[in-house]
């Protein structure tokens, strides 16, 4: 991951994304550095179609939805899976936060929270 402190200026205008991660580790994360829209696909049985279809009846149509998996093999596979099923049911998809982090060599989503860390200790 690099430390580029233009991407922490970058972050906070994706406060209102509904931001979409994997798990309990990765949405505590994102919290932890100011993002309150956050939804978890892995759901103990219940399969992927229809947590889907949870998500998008429990949120504004009209919210930018950011698909934060991780950027290992399994998170890329999973992103693959889940975005058409959001299309299908109408999401506002904006990767442009995806694309940040990628940039930013992130590898997981939680490694925002060590990167938010470095950045204030730097100034």
């Amino acid at each position: 991951m690099k430390y580029n402190p233009e991407l922490k200026a970058s972050i906070p205008a994706y406060f209102d994304y509904v931001i979409i991660v994997e798990g309990k580790k990765s949405a505590d994360a994102m919290y932890s550095v100011g993002f309150r829209k956050i939804y978890t696909l892995h759901e103990t049985g219940v399969p992927m179609k229809e947590r889907v279809a949870q998500i998008m009846e429990s949120i504004n149509k009209k919210d930018k939805v950011c698909i934060l998996t991780d950027f290992d093999r399994k998170g890329k596979d999973l992103y693959l899976l889940v975005k058409p099923i959001f299309q299908e049911h109408g999401a506002k998809l904006d990767s442009s936060l995806r694309g940040l982090l990628l940039k930013g060599q992130f590898e997981h989503v939680e490694e925002i929270t060590q990167f938010f860390d470095k950045l204030s200790k730097i100034g």
